[in-house]
């Protein structure tokens, strides 16, 4: 993984009730370079903190039981906040329930860190949120800059994840849909040249979009790139077969994405 951007370049408000845990990872920042670390206890007072304050640079690492709301609920707050959107958002958990963490998948978080972890798991979580805020340049996307992107997803916050991380990459000409069954509707009428779709959706999923493309619709060639928290394997192989040209698991590092963006155009 290219590191393109100084951990020294960022600044940390880290979310996290217990003292011990806070001081762990507070030491283990530290140790990577990261110079501006605030220590907060509540999702109440890391919003207030967020909006009295700038955001430029800030990336936000939170434990996921906080003792007013859950962290779930603490990046959802974000996301619906124009202002605090942009911040790339962290969670640190021991929980593996996928019910319980597919609120976090969705909202375009860059990385769920699980416990115990090392310092070499939190820094690649720092790298991704860095890069995330300063992509970088060492890569040459001149000739997809003219692009014509579908992105089909039912979740608000991961389809403007996604748009920022296509804008940076030059791509202005994105279209939109919430579910299979709308991005069916755009298909028939408008060329793309990519579409980024995720699995579970309402109407018609992944899968069947995948299925539909590559057997009904009249550009039955374009890539189909798949971002998504599904973890069934065999759901996953089903993908595989309905023709879908990668997957990609959310939360995702911006520098895979911009990577398996370009293999799929360039195969």
């Amino acid at each position: 993984m290219a590191l393109s951007t100084s951990l020294a370049d960022i600044s940390v408000l880290l979310v996290e009730p217990s003292h011990m845990q806070a001081g762990l990872v507070n030491r283990m920042l530290q140790h990577l370079g990261v110079r501006q670390i605030k220590v907060l206890q509540t999702a109440a007072e890391a919003l207030a903190a967020m909006t009295e304050g700038r955001v430029d640079g800030l990336v936000v690492i939170s434990s996921l039981y906080l003792p007013d709301m859950a962290g779930t609920e603490l990046v959802s707050a974000m996301r619906d906040d124009p202002v605090l959107d942009p911040v790339p958002f962290i969670l640190i958990s021991s929980e593996t329930r996928p019910q319980v963490l597919e609120p976090v998948r969705q909202s375009g978080a860059c990385s769920i860190v699980g416990k115990p972890f090392s310092e070499q798991q939190l820094a690649r979580a720092l790298y991704a949120a860095a890069d995330y805020l300063n992509p970088p340049d060492d890569v040459d996307f001149a000739e997809i800059e003219g692009l014509r992107v579908l992105l089909v997803d039912d979740s608000l916050a991961s389809r403007n994840y996604l748009r920022r991380l296509l804008t940076e990459l030059g791509i202005e000409r994105i279209s939109e849909a919430v579910n299979g069954k709308e991005a069916v509707a755009l298909l028939q009428e408008t060329m793309v040249d990519l579409v980024i779709t995720d699995y579970n959706m309402p109407e018609m999923d992944g899968r069947e979009l995948t299925e539909y493309i590559r057997t009904q619709s009249w550009q039955n060639s374009v890539p189909v790139l798949m971002v998504t928290g599904e973890q069934n394997m065999g759901r996953l192989a089903a993908v595989e077969r309905a023709g879908v040209s990668a997957i990609c698991d959310k939360p995702f590092e911006g520098g895979n994405i911009r990577k398996l963006i370009s293999d799929s155009l360039t195969r």
